[in-house]
């Protein structure tokens, strides 16, 4: 039996979830305003763990949403995972959280746009057939009403910013899948178990998150 412990903090939830050949047995994970991350992320591992009756020895290896995402949430579940693998010397796999996120969506036809708000109407996004073979690698675009405007057919949207979509993207071609949807580690098991099978690892050394932009530091003003 392969576990693979499965990590993503990209976004405003803290997913964990065990799973063995591919297949999800365990998972914890909470969406909140405040990025519980640091508190909750090394609770959910050993909860996953419990669950599944395994101990850190039974890990074959640790996956991690890589992002786009928040600078903290990625911080925080890429030093967590390195960690692990670190002091069980097992491998790190590594996983674009766009693509763990088109994994919600199952369609006939068509094209998949899995989105993360990325503030004011700039989003993070890639574009998949209905088969989810990629199409468009992930950039980060402004949204407006002649977004996606060379692309036939339906398009079916995920992620986090429908509201900020729904203001441009009116078109009947447009579908969105639900308010609100996060990646999550439960949708993560197939992919890091294939990335196993065909030993796609990650050099824990030198591994950094997928950040796609800068992270910018403010420094505040001096008061007079």
């Amino acid at each position: 039996m392969t576990y693979i412990l499965n990590i993503e903090t990209s976004t405003k939830n803290c997913s964990v979830s065990i799973a063995q050949n591919g297949n999800t047995i365990a998972l914890r994970e909470i969406a909140s305003e405040g990025y519980s991350h640091a508190e909750k992320l090394h609770v959910f591992i050993e909860e996953t763990l419990e669950e599944a009756k395994i101990t850190y020895k039974e890990l074959a290896a640790v996956a991690i949403g890589s992002g786009p995402g928040s600078y903290t949430g990625l911080r925080i579940g890429v030093s967590a995972a390195k960690g692990l693998c670190y002091a069980l010397e097992i491998p790190l796999i590594s996983i674009e959280s766009l693509r763990i996120l088109a994994q919600k969506v199952t369609v006939a036809d068509g094209l998949i746009i899995p989105m993360l708000d990325a503030r004011r109407m700039e989003v993070y996004c890639c574009i998949f057939d209905h088969e989810l073979n990629i199409i468009e690698k992930t950039s980060a675009k402004i949204l407006d009403e002649n977004s996606f405007e060379d692309i036939n057919g339906t398009i079916t949207i995920v992620g986090d910013c429908q509201e900020k979509c729904l203001s441009v993207l009116k078109a009947d071609r447009f579908k969105f899948l639900a308010k609100f949807q996060y990646p999550s580690a439960a949708e993560m098991g197939l992919l890091s178990f294939a990335k196993y099978e065909t030993q796609q690892f990650e050099d824990v050394s030198y591994f950094e998150p997928f950040y796609l932009k800068d992270f910018l530091v403010t420094v505040a003003k001096p008061k007079v």
